[in-house]
């Protein structure tokens, strides 16, 4: 069984539990989210799978996990973005924030969403398991889009392009 890192209102971790049980109490511990963006300035999303335990067939960031105990943020991002996507990068660190959501399945995600950017302009070699569609698409498009079909986007994803932080990230 997965664990996830269970982490305070500071973000300090004080525990580990079940990845399955964490979202189903709500229990507050540590994600990631990465943003991948191509020379063009586009973002790459991608599909999650429908079988996925939460939020299947909906679109999101390029890939999101939680890191497990003992394991680095760099360490995570890595090995998730190469899991989910095919992509053997490091991203950059960028922001981080609270967020509490209920999901489908009667499932609650309370997490500490550290957000990760980075630029790779190739095409992924996604999981299947993990991913049904990708594509590369302009932040206008993205936001456009999300206003006109916003329950084809997953909530974290919602909140991350909404964030105050994700402006300034994007414009540097």
């Amino acid at each position: 069984m997965e664990q996830v890192i269970l982490v305070n209102e500071l973000d300090e971790e004080i525990g580990s539990m079940g990845k399955m049980e964490a979202h189903q109490k709500g229990i507050l511990h540590r994600a990631f989210s990465i943003l991948l963006f191509n020379s063009g300035d586009e973002v790459l999303l991608q599909k999650r799978a429908k079988p996925k335990y939460h939020s299947g067939g909906l679109w999101t960031n390029t890939c999101c996990s939680h890191p497990l105990p003992g394991e680095s943020m760099e360490a995570a991002t890595r090995r998730k973005l190469m899991q989910e996507m095919g992509i053997d990068l490091v991203p950059e660190f960028a922001f981080k924030f609270q967020y509490k959501v209920n999901l489908d399945k009667g499932l609650i995600e309370h997490e500490y969403d550290h957000v990760f950017i980075g630029r790779y302009d190739d095409e992924p070699i996604v999981n299947p398991k993990e991913v049904e569609d990708w594509k590369f698409v302009s932040i206008d498009e993205l936001i456009d889009d999300m206003k006109k079909n916003p329950e084809s986007y997953t909530s974290w994803f919602k909140l991350i392009l909404n964030h105050p932080e994700f402006k300034l990230t994007i414009d540097r």
